[in-house]
């Protein structure tokens, strides 16, 4: 994507301060976008910023739980102020804290995963749609995931919050289409992010059968679901909506 395309335009990334969200928040920056950068992480956050602006790109940090309904609005009350619109939202940010079937599933768990994969994303659209609403249109793309497309054994809550995000998805795509709003999801097969490295460290010998799954042969790069996201928020893109883009080295091909 060459500068020109995201040139004077404002983008929010969720869960900026690593992996795919930090990879996005480069890609949208090298395209020529101005970036906020958004995490609850402020270390890794302002890293990220950094990033942006050592080749001389324009970023700022917003400290952000998704979950909370009044840090989201403030989130995007602070991009509107800084650059005057919100004109594409990554809705990355998300958590993965399980390992186990689903009767062994505990309500805390539940709680936290809904709250941040679900609740966060229905919050981020809420607030930038009304936005977007004022300015005459804008793009929307939320991360979502394979589990969002298939089952996922010993992830039963992680696949639930990732299949609220795509009927989320889908059903914000045709209410707002005719106001100018496009909004999708990206669905990743499993990338070698830090999120990932964890739980290899507690299983080594899951690598062996996750590259299995993988007909490609190998795991995703978190560039590659940035890559994506950037080209669903273009204009290359503009007759797409409402869909669930798989970058999965064809997991859900098999």
């Amino acid at each position: 994507m060459s500068k020109q395309g995201f040139a004077g335009k404002s983008v929010l990334v969720t869960g900026a301060a690593g992996g795919i969200g930090r990879a996005a928040a480069l890609a949208f920056a090298a395209a020529g976008a101005r970036v906020a950068v958004v995490d609850v992480d402020a270390k890794g956050g302002e890293d990220t910023v950094a990033m942006i602006a050592q080749p001389g790109g324009e970023a700022f940090f917003v400290k952000t739980d998704v979950s909370q309904s009044a840090q989201v609005e403030a989130m995007v009350a602070a991009v509107v102020e800084r650059w005057g619109r919100l004109d594409c939202a990554f809705n990355n940010a998300g958590i993965e804290i399980e390992h186990l079937p689903l009767a062994d599933s505990d309500e805390a768990t539940f709680d936290r995963v809904i709250g941040v994969n679900v609740k966060g994303v229905w919050l981020c659209m809420k607030h930038e749609i009304r936005q977007m609403l004022k300015q005459g249109g804008g793009t929307i793309v939320n991360t979502a995931s394979v589990a969002g497309l298939v089952g996922a054994p010993l992830m039963p809550l992680y696949a639930a919050s990732k299949h609220a995000v795509v009927g989320l998805t889908k059903t914000a795509a045709a209410e707002y289409g005719k106001a100018g709003i496009r909004v999708n999801s990206v669905c990743p097969g499993i990338i070698r992010t830090p999120m990932l490295e964890r739980a290899l460290e507690r299983e080594p010998r899951r690598e062996k059968s996750i590259l299995k799954a993988h007909p490609i042969g190998r795991l995703g790069e978190a560039e590659e679901i940035a890559n994506a996201a950037v080209w669903l928020c273009s204009d290359a893109a503009s007759f797409v909506t409402g869909h669930q883009l798989a970058v999965d080295g064809g997991l859900t091909a098999i």
